[in-house]
């Protein structure tokens, strides 16, 4: 008869607690739904469905959803960066986040959330500071005038080539 020594058998104890908690972790979709392309939104909620994970819509106003278990709205109060500061009080490592706000992506990047764009950009800790001063730096233009507006440009229209980008982060981190 073999005898193995306690603190061989508490390490083995203590990886398998590791092991169990990192298997049973759920991760939380986190959506900044104050913008969220429809099309966008439909993946979300597939994927949610499909993989019975969570997602959490948060908007300063109601966003019509299908009456799925892991499906909630939450509706903040009304003001500048009311959902982003809910969103960034709420989600925790490893969770994922989808939005376009940089500060909001820093933010849950610094608590250690992944963060990806409605159009399949990825915030991480290696883009997120020149993404965040390349920002402020265009907001200090604006504001000052520098710019002129039809030299600020906008968004273009969500393609399909978007989409699918989307589609493909959403499937690599939610399984």
């Amino acid at each position: 008869k073999r005898v193995i020594p306690v603190c061989q058998t508490a390490w083995f104890a203590r990886r398998l607690i590791f092991l169990v908690k990192a298997m049973t972790a759920k991760i939380t979709l986190w959506i900044d739904a104050d913008a969220i392309p429809n099309i966008a939104k439909q993946i979300i909620i597939k994927t949610a469905e499909r993989t019975q994970t969570t997602a959490i819509f948060v908007a300063n106003r109601a966003i019509a959803l299908p009456r799925l278990p892991v499906l909630q709205m939450t509706v903040v109060e009304g003001g500048f960066d009311k959902a982003d500061d809910y969103i960034a009080a709420h989600c925790v490592a490893g969770d994922v986040v989808i939005t376009s706000d940089i500060p909001l992506a820093n933010d849950c990047i610094e608590k250690g959330a992944k963060v990806v764009t409605s159009r399949g950009f990825v915030y991480d800790k290696d883009n997120i500071k020149q993404k965040l001063n390349m920002r402020d730096f265009m907001d200090t233009m604006r504001s000052t005038g520098v710019l002129e507006p039809s030299q600020q440009g906008g968004q273009a229209p969500y393609s399909d080539k978007d989409k699918q980008a989307f589609a493909n982060i959403l499937n690599a981190w939610i399984r």
